[in-house]
């Protein structure tokens, strides 16, 4: 026995009432368009509107809304987004047999009455009252066509939805009002094609062209008699007749629209027959909505664009206006995001972090000179299950990443290297750059208050390796990235060019403020940072000074009623951060590094290439950012909670005692850039020449602290050349093939500072190493 709505217990002759009173309202209301004091009834009743002639002349119907498409830079597509899944589509591109199922099943007399359906009205009297309950209803096509307008207009309110949907006199005067209002207006047909988009059949399919996608994955238009039939039948109850759910009731209310179908006229008893034998025929296409369901890990991508709509006011000049645009839909949103290089991004993490490691790593690539992001990626998928986030590590706090981005390490000497250039500092500068120092008792800052040093314990510190002692010249500490060396470079610029530089490169925390002006977060990245920060900032050096703002959207169309509109979107801002000479000895001074620095294990093969290393304290963060003249990349690597350290620590399926910046993170940017940058043109940097202080030292020449070079063919004798008084006491030589030269030992031992390689560490041997000037203080 079929089931039937509940008329909430009332009796025959209470429903006889109630539709009576619904047929002599519908007759007020007509005679209420004529004339205006039979129109005045008594309608003030609770739950009813005032009166029927205070009624807005015009229904205020909103835009549908529809799903939102992101697409890639090629312009395929990365991911649907919704709050409704609809596709608008005009009548003709809606099968012909779904447009008769509807009206059969809904209203056959569609084409015959008006507004209001007097007759159907009657015969729904007559029918219920025989039942004893509500086994018909009397709303016409029109009027169910203007309640979806008022639930649509809630959108997700569900205050607002109660109001729209709610049983009283009130509603339905409103209904029948706008209903004539819109027969007069549109038209049978625009009517029909309103309705079958707007309406809901169930599965989160909000009109039949999404209907016919998600329940047989064909276009409405391609719909036969028995699957129209089916969604047809769905519409009067989406999760009674819900054939995903329970096919058999929704076989039994296909067959019922075939029926009336044949019994109207609009197909044959025999094809009506035919079709109810007929299998359901499902081919479900699962809802895809949301940023969740993006192809090749561009989940986190699709995340920033969409908070990048949200928060940008060229789409709107409030929150709630931006997100009722974004909500409405209807978008064709192409971002600048590259498919190859988005591959090569996870490739390479997948290949380098397992998304079940106790840390995760994060990459984003960025085009040099357009701020564009090519790629964005991270170990551990969009989710919310295990190994899974919903945090964005590329990005800052307010766009979806950590609160406070991750402590950058030594990626920072860059910017203070590039400060001290742009003051005028050479690109030979040297300093002595001992194993381990204090901080500066002061630095300079940009207040004209200077940071003072306190003298606490922590406030000290020491190269990565005890080898590692000056003097250095520029190149060498960075290619070995010397932290004594560049607190000594802050000390003597001051901190104010170095805040000038990061404000120019666009370097803010991952919380949105600026750098505190203090050496650990000035020289050796103990502030954190995002990824995205990072790589648009190394931009800049490879295209010789010019920072350019990150953008992930090239272009916005959006359809509305049918019209296609093109919006504006936000534009990359680009200014010049540096001078071309400044950026130019940047990326000499970074070739070093790859070449055979810290970083030669991210080195690229064939390409100019640049970047830097980090690792900070506890090694909970590990870094490398690097570039090519036409794409810059970031890749952290670390703990998200900052509370593990990787030490002891397998990555990847790859054991490490200590994880470095060069030995993670660095094959990681390593293989993203190789992929990224495959069949891409190989530009070169404008390099500099930077005489190096250190090969002259490999040549037999002393340091200046009595220390002889490394010997080469007949090296020369080592001279202290940075001594107050030159070779003033000269050591004895040795000779000897392929051997250490000899140790200069004639020196004699003066006060403190007096006196800087007064011996000479002499070497004429082949291949050999200079020998070891002792005279003076060491």
């Amino acid at each position: 026995m079929p089931k039937k709505r509940s008329g909430g217990g009332l009796t025959a002759t209470q429903q006889a009432a109630k539709f009576l009173g619904v047929s002599v309202l519908s007759g007020a209301v007509l005679a209420g368009i004529a004339l205006p004091a039979f129109g005045a009834l008594g309608l003030a009743a609770k739950g009813s509107v005032e009166s029927f002639d205070e009624l807005p002349a015009n229904l205020k119907t909103p835009p549908l809304s529809q799903r939102t498409s992101i697409l890639d830079a090629k312009g395929k597509q990365i991911a649907t987004v919704y709050s409704r899944d609809r596709t608008v589509v005009d009548l003709k591109n809606i099968s012909p047999y779904m447009q008769k199922a509807i009206v059969a099943i809904e209203d056959s007399r569609f084409y015959e009455h008006g507004a209001v359906d007097l007759k159907g009205i009657l015969r729904a009297l007559n029918k219920n009252a025989r039942s004893g309950e509500v086994a018909q209803g009397a709303s016409t096509l029109t009027q169910q066509y203007v309640k979806n307008v008022f639930v649509e207009e809630a959108g997700d309110d569900p205050t607002k939805v109660a109001q729209a949907t709610q049983q009283t006199i009130g509603r339905k005067i409103r209904e029948l009002k706008y209903a004539i209002q819109v027969e007069e207006e549109l038209g049978k047909k625009k009517i029909l094609e309103n309705y079958l988009n707007i309406t809901f059949f169930g599965q989160q399919a909000y009109g039949v062209e999404a209907a016919a996608q998600r329940y047989f994955s064909k276009r409405a238009k391609d719909l036969t008699l028995p699957e129209a039939a089916l969604l047809a039948g769905i519409v009067q109850s989406p999760s009674r007749y819900d054939p995903v759910n329970d096919e058999a009731e929704a076989t039994k209310r296909r067959n019922t629209v075939l029926q009336r179908m044949s019994e109207v006229g609009d197909v044959s008893a025999a094809e009506a027959a035919k079709a109810q034998q007929a299998p359901l025929g499902l081919k479900v296409t699962k809802p895809k909505n949301g940023c969740i369901t993006a192809v090749q890990g561009a989940s986190f991508f699709c995340k920033y664009v969409e908070r990048v709509f949200l928060s940008d006011p060229v789409f709107g000049k409030t929150k709630e206006e931006r997100a009722k645009v974004w909500n409405q839909g209807g978008l064709t949103i192409r971002t600048t995001l590259d498919p190859q290089a988005q591959k090569s991004v996870q490739a390479s993490l997948k290949d380098h972090v397992y998304k079940s490691d106790k840390v995760a790593g994060a990459v984003t690539l960025v085009e040099p000179g357009t701020g564009k992001i090519l790629g964005m990626g991270q170990s551990k998928p969009y989710g919310y299950g295990k190994n899974e986030t919903e945090y964005n590590y590329s990005v800052d706090a307010a766009m979806g990443g950590s609160n406070f981005g991750f402590p950058t390490g030594s990626t920072f000497k860059p910017f203070v290297a590039a400060a001290a250039l742009e003051q005028g500092r050479p690109v030979t500068q040297t300093y002595p750059a001992p194993f381990e120092m204090p901080y500066p008792d002061t630095v300079q800052t940009c207040s004209g208050k200077p940071w003072v040093n306190d003298g606490r314990p922590k406030y000290k510190l020491e190269n990565e390796a005890e080898s590692e002692v000056g003097p250095y010249a520029l190149k060498k500490a960075m290619e070995l990235s010397v932290n004594t060396y560049f607190v000594q470079m802050l000390a003597d610029i001051g901190m104010c060019p170095v805040v000038k530089m990061t404000d120019a490169l666009g370097v803010v925390q991952g919380n949105g403020d600026k750098v505190p002006e203090v050496p650990s977060s000035m020289t050796l990245g103990s502030t954190g940072l995002s990824p995205l920060t990072m790589a648009s900032a190394y931009a800049a050096f490879a295209s010789r000074g010019m920072y350019c703002t990150p953008i992930a959207i090239e272009s916005i169309t959006q359809t509305v009623g049918g019209q296609k509109k093109s919006l504006e979107v936000p534009k990359s801002t680009c200014s010049r951060a540096m001078s071309e000479k400044t950026a130019d000895s940047i990326n000499t001074l970074l070739s070093g590094v790859t070449d055979s620095g810290t970083g030669k294990q991210a080195g690229l093969s064939g390409r100019d290439n640049a970047g830097k290393t980090g690792t900070t304290d506890e090694r909970k963060n590990a870094w490398f950012v690097g570039y090519t003249p036409n794409l810059s990349g970031a890749v952290w690597v670390g703990s998200a909670t900052q509370k593990v350290k990787m030490t002891r620590i397998t990555i990847g399926g790859v054991y490490h005692s200590e994880v470095y910046g060069g030995d993670t993170p660095g094959p990681i940017w390593r293989d993203a850039m190789t992929g990224a940058l495959e069949g891409k043109e190989d530009p070169r940097f404008t390099m500099v020449d930077i005489p190096n202080p250190e090969a002259d030292r490999d040549r037999g020449e002393g340091d200046g602290n009595g220390n002889g070079g490394n010997g080469d063919d007949d090296g020369d004798d080592g001279n202290g050349d940075q001594g107050f008084i030159q070779g003033l006491f000269n050591g004895g030589t040795s000779n000897g093939n392929s051997s250490n030269g000899g140790n200069g030992n004639g020196g004699i031992t003066l006060p403190d500072n007096l006196f800087q390689g007064q011996s000479n560490g002499g070497n004429n041997g082949n291949n050999g190493n200079g020998g070891n000037g002792n005279g003076g203080r060491r």
